[in-house]
């Protein structure tokens, strides 16, 4: 996954959780110099959410200079397409359609799509054409939820 340094996510995570919101996971893209970090809250997030997370995320990571050089800060919300960052995610989505990129082929193949089957201890299952591919966790590149269009256009979230 790409995702932040642990010195990042060890000062970003305490903040975000300490203002009531879910750290959903953070990326830092080292060649286009973008810090994301994802937010979440049961009633979903607003522009003032992401705002005020991105001031009070923006001052630490200033005065510990825990960036060299200039970056960029942006805050959101996971959105429809929701990163899965951790272990718990996939249990917590299973049943949903995931999107997976594979660090390296797995049966000739590194993109995965399809139904989101199980996870036993750190093995992800999908479903893609009818056939269950079992996945090791840490062989993931990214995993996003296909977004569910139809729920969304009935006001629900993934998982409700």
């Amino acid at each position: 996954m790409k995702q932040a340094s642990e010195r990042l996510s060890n000062l970003i995570e305490p903040i975000v959780i300490g203002m009531g919101y879910e750290c959903v996971g953070i990326e830092f893209d080292q060649h286009r110099r973008i810090l994301r970090v994802y937010i979440d809250k049961p009633e979903g997030v607003t522009a003032d959410d992401c705002s005020a997370v991105s001031y009070q995320v923006g001052g630490v990571l200033d005065v510990e200079d825990a960036v060299t050089g200039q970056y960029s800060l942006e805050v959101s919300s996971p959105g429809l397409d929701r990163p899965l960052f951790k272990l718990e995610h996939f249990v917590r989505f299973v049943g949903s359609d995931v999107r997976l990129h594979l660090r390296r082929a797995l049966n000739g193949r590194r993109n995965f799509k399809g139904p989101l089957r199980g996870v036993d201890g750190d093995q992800i299952t999908v479903e893609v054409d009818g056939e269950s591919f079992v996945i090791p966790y840490d062989s993931i590149e990214t995993a996003r939820l296909v977004p569910d269009f139809s729920a969304a256009a009935k006001g629900k979230r993934h998982g409700e």
